[in-house]
């Protein structure tokens, strides 16, 4: 399993458990203001908002909350602006990350994101440092347990999914982001529900990372995923299977 998949699963497992659940509606319901601020207040027409209101969905959000958010975003409904902003850096081991914010102050969001990084061995570096080494992509999470995987492997590839990949448990799906609402509609259709859907960065190729500094690298991306402004942290490491059942 990709190093991504890793954290992700880590972060997925942390989304259901964790108490603070007003933390995680606010990242979901930033990302719906921008998106329908971008691309317009319906789902049908507009691939970001339809993901990022299925994300709230699954979490559990009220319906009113992200009628609001849409709302904020089209105009309809006076909101803060976020703008889009990345950032890139390394962290312990040498490992590549790529940091995705919405926010509505670039000063406060840099100043903590640098001091994060400072805090656990981290640096950040400067624009196009590391965004080479990662490629754009659609990613689904399937339950294995529930779904064949000749059901899954058919629906996704038919629709042209790049690859289907099977461990612990759970299929990865992997697409193009041009191809990546059309991959959903298809395992939908075919009566497969995903149990994660999201557009992410992947990295072209791991670094290992094991012991302290492996250590170091969890308690990073917590502490920048902890950060309201952060939306999404990617990172090439191939964490240490032992370092992530602990922290598991």
């Amino acid at each position: 399993m990709a190093g991504h998949n890793k954290w992700s699963k880590i972060k997925r497992k942390k989304a259901v458990n964790d108490a603070k659940r007003g933390a995680q509606f606010t990242k979901i319901i930033r990302e719906i203001t921008v998106a329908a601020r971008e691309g317009g207040g319906n789902p049908d027409f507009n691939p970001r908002l339809r993901l990022a209101v299925d994300t709230a969905k699954a979490a559990s959000m009220p319906a009113e909350n992200i009628d609001r958010a849409i709302k904020k975003g089209t105009g309809e409904l006076e909101g803060v602006t976020y703008e889009e902003i990345s950032y890139e850096g390394y962290g312990p081991g040498g490992v590549a990350l790529y940091i995705e914010c919405l926010t509505d102050n670039v000063n406060r969001s840099v100043a903590d994101v640098r001091h994060r990084l400072g805090k656990f061995d981290g640096s950040l570096g400067t624009s196009g440092s590391v965004a080479w080494q990662f490629d754009r992509k659609g990613q689904i999470i399937v339950d294995a347990t529930r779904f064949s995987e000749e059901a899954v492997f058919e629906a996704a590839i038919e629709a042209g999914a790049e690859d289907v990949s099977q461990e612990g448990g759970e299929f990865t799906i992997t697409t193009e982001v041009t191809d990546f609402a059309a991959v959903q509609d298809a395992l939908k259709a075919a009566g497969i529900e995903s149990s994660s859907a999201e557009l992410t960065m992947i990295a072209k190729n791991e670094v290992e990372v094991a012991g302290k500094d492996a250590e170091k690298l969890l308690k990073l991306l917590d502490a920048l995923e902890e950060l309201d402004d952060v939306q999404n942290v990617h990172s090439n490491a191939d964490i240490d299977e032992a370092v992530l059942a602990e922290a598991m």
